[in-house]
């Protein structure tokens, strides 16, 4: 939580127009957000693009806008920001209406952080990881892999504090049952 704080604290100050505290953010969060945005789109030119104009809007904004979390704000801005990318480029127009599915993949290398001892162990995780649902691979990646908090997770995915919990616990389960089931 500390950590939270900090970034508030620098939030608050880059929004005062301190361009160290900008730089800082950009430096610390630039690597997570590519991470996560390449969950979303394997277009890197697309992807660099868009992690530039978030922050390039951002220095321009001179909204006062409260957050309560940093990492959970980008990571959402980022996620909205790269989905109209995509539709620019494929000329779809989504209805706001309708719940924004995107492609989510969990990669080999993001499969390799639960490995144990062997190969084999991360390809079979990679393959139960694979019959999740997108939105629980999506959780499970938030979770674990950006080590974002049940509220960060919650106002990333749009969810309440409890959908969030119940939706890892059933991911979690489903996880259990598919790495038990025999290959």
């Amino acid at each position: 939580m500390e950590s939270n704080a900090q970034d508030i604290a620098l939030w608050e100050s880059f929004k005062g127009g301190d361009k160290e505290s900008f730089r800082a953010l950009f430096r610390k969060y630039y690597s997570s957000l590519y991470l996560y945005g390449y969950k979303i789109t394997q277009d890197k030119e697309l992807l660099e693009d868009c992690i530039q104009d978030l922050f390039a809007e951002l220095w321009m904004s001179s909204s006062k806008t409260q957050i309560k979390s940093v990492r959970a704000y980008l990571l959402k801005s980022l996620q909205y920001k790269v989905i109209k990318g995509l539709q620019k480029r494929s000329r779809v127009i989504l209805n706001d209406s309708e719940p924004r599915e995107t492609e989510f993949q969990i990669g080999h290398d993001d499969a390799m952080v639960f490995r144990e001892d062997h190969e084999k162990n991360g390809a079979k995780i990679k393959a139960a990881m694979g019959q999740l649902s997108r939105r629980q691979q999506e959780i499970v990646y938030l979770r674990f892999f950006q080590n974002l908090s049940y509220e960060e997770i919650s106002e990333m995915m749009d969810i309440n504090y409890q959908v969030a919990r119940n939706l890892l616990y059933q991911s979690i389960k489903a996880l259990r049952k598919n790495l038990v089931q025999p290959a």
